[in-house]
């Protein structure tokens, strides 16, 4: 494993990637399909000609004029309540052709994508997505009952490919529209934006069986990690459900837009800068330098030259092999900006290890070394009890006494104190977190006077009251697929199997089969850790900016299942070669393999794989779990010493290698919060990282992350901060989700006329059984008249 990330740490590009919500809407819709689904291409279009040519009479689809399109997808849509299975699914088949873009009509890959486009809203307008959620509820229930045609996959020792053929075809068209429906071009129709808006709205509300389109989805991933459907086409449905997700509640800028919106609500001062500009501004740093690759790069140096070099400390070669982090990026050479210690060891390096040292250089002036910084990236940031802290112990220490909360009231201290308690005003963050949290701590204590809390309707809102009931299943279920689908795991007999929907009925008797269908299932998994990863990160982001307390109990089930040492585990291997990996065919992919000659496979083209320099769902992957882990551990002591107990540090420092700024953002996030813990050596022979974590990592200004002084003082209690925080949510819950909590504050009716007079619901049967109701409950009880008129 050293050997592996030295190798690829010395060879280790700049990585050119855009970090998004997506990837393009082509390289979205080909990792829909697997490759052994590549010959039911054509079986859509032969179904779509069969049916067509009695309609057209010779005329081509795209011949036709709208009125006559939409006469016959009006036929297809009648079509479709058959009652006869295999006829249901050929013109499922022809839908599925129309939403592909009937490609054998088109003759470059830009038409396929136009006339797909056209289609969906065609499809959409006609009101084919409502039929195909019956269908599709058809199928999921069909599993709980004991229908022969539905359970017999479930009963087959082997699942395949045929065994989910209605359901793909279904998710397929619906995954399509999601999608395309989803994306916006400028030479949209008018007609086309108010029916994306129309859709948008029908998904997030509560209109399928009265919940969001998207729990329906949740289900079918429950009931296939439960075993009771393991022929569910669990690629098609975690992609169709993070793309709804994403549709209904909105990607990355939508949630800035959001954020904005929200402060501006609360009257909380507006944001100092635009997080997504300032990551997609930065520059990747030259990756730390480990011992082993140092001790190579000197024996590398010492077999080509005569001289021998004396032994040279650790120190030294870290001090040597580490830039000025206060350089000007103007006054840097670009070959020498992107060297550091990838090839070869730097000339200035060589002549310093090889020949005796020259005198020290000059000291430079305190005015030169102040013009140098450019400044950081971020605006430092200070909360509101970082200040109460700072003040309670300035007192404690010049008066002897503190004052609770109070932040104005400086008499007594000196000088310095009033300037920082100035400058950490002057950076004072209040985040809509602590708004909604000093919030419901005052619904709390006062639920009569302040009343009901008006709570908006929003597609988050809704979602997250659909998913409260099963939310622990939901996570488990999600984890559950992330483990199964990472590189690191080894295969269990009691694992799931997530390869029933890309392993063909008859398995490969060929090298090159077996070559094909081993890069077609490594291509799957990949896709699985992309959807999940996005998936879980969108929810986060969405309920934490909904309200804090939605994201605290998500966040919760995902620690409590372990989601923190499996990331982790994910992220201990070969990072670069993950990311770098060519698990694609690209003649296969969709739509060039609809629409070009296919050429003739061989073992040299399926090694070759793509020339791109690096593979984007793995980065957009690995990028969306560093932050998960973010998110989970931010503020959180207990969860930062799980990072230092599960030894993270070596493991995200391998992954520094990847020269991408995002990435390496996020990597250095999490090692600054656990430095204080890892040990003074550490933080000595690390000085390289700890520079990086300065330049690209926003500053608290009291946070003391690189010296550790407040250890001895913070004992690590995991069980009792997260039972804290569990009683908070579940309050939280309580109070506004418990129809029936208030009843004993309910208003009491007094007056004797409309307690009497109110109607109350009796049973049907109430009347039969009234005399016996009267003899049982009144004239047999003994009242004691007396008791009413004595003196309570």
């Amino acid at each position: 494993m050293q050997a592996e990330d030295m190798e690829s740490s010395m060879e280790s590009p700049n990585l050119e990637f855009e970090y998004g919500d997506t990837d393009s809407l082509a390289a979205e819709l080909s990792e829909l399909y697997s490759y052994t689904e590549e010959p039911e291409f054509a079986l859509n279009r032969d179904y779509f000609e069969e049916d067509f040519r009695s309609h057209a009479r010779g005329r081509r689809w795209t011949e036709l004029t709208l009125e006559e399109q939409r006469s016959y997808v009006m036929r297809l849509l009648d079509a479709l309540e058959v009652t006869d299975r295999d006829k249901r699914l050929k013109v499922a088949r022809a839908i599925l052709y129309l939403a592909q873009g009937v490609f054998d009509e088109c003759d470059t890959e830009v038409d396929v994508l136009h006339w797909s486009r056209h289609n969906v809203f065609l499809l959409y307008d006609m009101g084919i997505f409502t039929a195909l959620l019956e269908l599709l509820s058809m199928e999921i229930d069909c599993v709980c009952s004991n229908n022969q045609a539905c359970s017999s996959a479930v009963r087959k020792p082997a699942i395949s490919l045929a065994d989910s053929t209605e359901l793909r075809v279904l998710l397929s068209i619906m995954y399509l529209m999601v999608e395309t429906i989803r994306g916006q071009t400028e030479d949209d129709r008018p007609e086309w934006r108010t029916a994306r808006e129309a859709f948008k709205n029908e998904l997030g509300s509560p209109l399928y069986n009265g919940e969001p389109f998207a729990l329906l989805l949740f289900t079918m991933v429950t009931k296939f990690c439960s075993m009771n459907a393991p022929h569910f086409p669990m690629k098609k449905v975690l992609l169709l459900l993070w793309k709804t997700i994403l549709f209904t509640l909105g990607g990355f800028e939508e949630l800035q837009e959001m954020k904005v919106r929200g402060r501006e609500r609360l009257r909380l001062p507006p944001l100092t800068e635009d997080s997504i500009k300032v990551v997609r501004a930065m520059r990747a740093a030259s990756p730390p330098a480990s011992a082993m690759e140092l001790i190579e790069q000197q024996q590398q140096q010492k077999r080509g030259r005569r001289s021998r070099r004396p032994l040279v400390k650790q120190d030294s070669l870290d001090t040597y092999n580490e830039r000025d982090p206060f350089k000007n990026d103007e006054e840097e050479d670009p070959e020498d900006a992107d060297s550091g210690i990838e090839g070869e060891v730097d000339p200035l390096d060589r002549d310093v290890i090889i020949q005796p040292p020259p005198p020290p250089p000059p000291l430079r002036p305190p005015t030169e070394r102040v013009n140098f910084p450019k400044g950081l990236p971020w605006a430092p940031k200070v909360r509101e009890k970082d200040i109460e802290h700072f003040l309670e112990t300035s007192r404690n220490k010049f008066i002897g006494f503190t004052l609770g909360n109070d932040t104005d009231t400086l008499v007594g201290l000196p000088r310095p104190i009033h300037e920082s308690v100035k400058t950490l005003k002057q950076h004072k963050y209040v985040s809509i977190a602590e708004v909604q949290i000093k919030k419901e701590d005052e619904l709390q204590q006062c639920p009569m006077s302040l009343g009901e809390e008006e709570v908006a309707e929003t597609p988050t809102e809704m979602l997250y009251l659909g998913m409260l009931p099963n939310l622990s299943q939901y996570v488990i279920a999600l984890l559950k697929l992330l483990l199964a689908a990472a590189p690191t795991s080894k295969a269990k007999t009691d694992s799931i199997n997530i390869l029933a929907d890309v392993l063909p009925e008859e398995m490969p008797i060929t090298v090159l089969q077996s070559m094909k269908l081993g890069i077609d299932v490594n291509r799957h998994k990949e896709i699985l850790v992309k959807a999940i990863s996005a998936l879980l990160l969108l929810l986060l982001k969405h309920f934490k900016l909904n309200h804090i307390y939605q994201f605290e109990i998500v966040s919760q089930h995902l620690v409590f299942a372990n989601c923190i040492p499996l990331i982790l585990k994910f992220f201990n291997q070969n990072i670069m070669s993950y990311i770098s990996a060519k698990n694609g065919i690209c003649v296969l992919d969709f739509a060039h393999c609809v629409v070009h000659e296919m050429p003739e496979l061989t073992a040299e083209s399926l090694e070759a794989g793509d020339s791109n320099q690096f593979c984007w769902r793995n980065l957009f992957s690995c990028i969306n779990l560093l932050r998960i882990l973010n998110k989970l551990t931010k503020w959180k002591h207990s969860r930062t010493m799980m990072l230092v107990v599960f030894k993270s540090a070596p493991i995200l420092k391998r992954a520094l290698k990847v020269k991408q700024a995002m990435m390496q953002l996020y990597v250095l996030k999490l090692l600054k919060i656990q430095t204080k813990y890892l040990g003074r050596q550490w933080r000595k022979s690390n000085m390289k990282t700890m520079s990086a974590i300065y330049q690209k990592v926003r500053h608290r200004l009291n946070d003391d992350w690189a010296y550790g002084n407040d250890i001895d003082a913070r004992p690590w209690d995991f069980q009792a901060e997260e039972c804290a925080l569990r009683e908070s949510i579940e309050k939280f819950n309580s109070r506004r989700y418990d129809k029936n909590r208030n009843g004993d504050f309910a208003p009491v009716d007094n007056c004797l006329q409309s307690v009497l007079g109110q109607r109350v619901e009796l049973p049907e049967d109430f009347h039969y059984s009234y005399e016996m109701w009267l003899e049982r409950e009144v004239f047999s009880q003994p009242i004691q008249w007396e008791g009413l008129l004595q003196q309570p």
